[in-house]
């Protein structure tokens, strides 16, 4: 079902998750809904997110985490490639190995595949969400405040992340 609701629901979660408006947060997903929800969440609370190609590699996603110093990465447990389910939390794992501004993963069900998971830093998002209330009010910020963090493709040298403002 549809839950108009959903983006206060993430924002309260990652609240509870210890996340304040400054932070930032490694969307690596599909084209599903939940990754519009996480952004969504994220603008609510001064949040940057930095949405990473969920065809990236590991080592790109681990290069755009260390230099954010993300401390989530929001992912699916997979994602569906000629019609077959492949692993997207398994490059998620090899990219915050060893990644101290890492706490937590936050792993969308999408293909129902085996994931290795990691407990105390591995969430999945149904769990999580299920308890977070519905109520929330976004924060205000200057137009100033950043919004996202959009890095360059990394062809020409390492990706430098460029940031977008509320406005």
């Amino acid at each position: 079902g549809k839950d108009i609701h959903a983006a206060s629901r993430i924002a309260n979660a990652l609240t509870d998750l210890g996340l304040v408006a400054g932070d930032r947060v490694a969307i690596y997903m599909p084209m599903v809904p939940e990754a519009i929800v996480a952004m969504l969440a994220c603008a609510r609370l001064g949040v940057m997110h930095s949405v990473v190609f969920a065809g990236f590699s590991a080592s790109a996603l681990r290069a755009r985490v260390e230099d954010a110093e993300a401390k989530m990465v929001i992912t699916t447990d997979g994602q569906y490639r000629r019609g077959s389910a492949v692993s997207l939390k398994d490059a998620v794992d090899e990219a915050v190995a060893a990644q101290p501004s890492i706490k937590h993963v936050l792993v969308v069900r999408r293909t129902g595949i085996d994931v290795s998971w990691t407990d105390g830093r591995d969430l999945w998002w149904d769990e999580t969400v299920a308890n977070a209330s519905a109520d929330h009010t976004p924060e205000a910020f200057d137009s100033e405040h950043p919004l996202f963090l959009l890095y360059t493709s990394g062809t020409t040298g390492k990706p430098k992340g460029v940031v977008y403002h509320h406005r």
